[in-house]
């Protein structure tokens, strides 16, 4: 479990800095100055995808957490999160070149449902946390 949430985390490094690159190269090919969706594409990808999951990597390595709850966060985090970047390049890009079917509220819609899977995988992680805490030996004179 531990290599997977790792591997997760390269990969959200790796989308981060490909979509900052992309974003600066399509607003530039598409000779597009505004704000579109694709400006904060990749800080989500970093923010969310990677350091989160870094820290994840970290609780479940220090309280053995590598269990089939862990599992089943990991896949919600990265679905809902998965959701929320990919809509945002899809509209960042239509949004770049004019296409006015970046105006449409569905996107917003599934952006939304990605924010609510993650927002409850990250309710989640703090069930988890938690149990962990509970369960976890702790050394004489240190309070939990």
């Amino acid at each position: 479990m531990l290599r997977i949430i790792f591997r997760s985390a390269v990969v959200w490094a790796i989308l981060g800095l490909a979509s900052g690159v992309y974003w600066r190269e399509v607003t530039k090919f598409a000779e597009y100055d505004g704000a579109t969706q694709l400006s904060t594409a990749h800080t989500h990808a970093l923010a969310l995808g990677m350091t989160i999951l870094l820290v994840v990597l970290s609780i479940a390595k220090v309280f053995g957490t590598a269990e089939k709850r862990t599992t089943l966060f990991v896949i919600l985090w990265n679905v809902g999160v998965g959701l929320t970047f990919g809509v945002m390049i899809v509209k960042g890009s239509l949004q770049a070149f004019g296409v006015e079917f970046a105006a449409s509220p569905m996107w917003s819609g599934i952006a939304g449902l990605g924010h609510m899977i993650t927002a409850g995988a990250l309710v989640f992680l703090f069930v988890i946390v938690r149990r962990a805490l509970k369960t976890a030996e702790v050394p004489e004179g240190v309070a939990v």
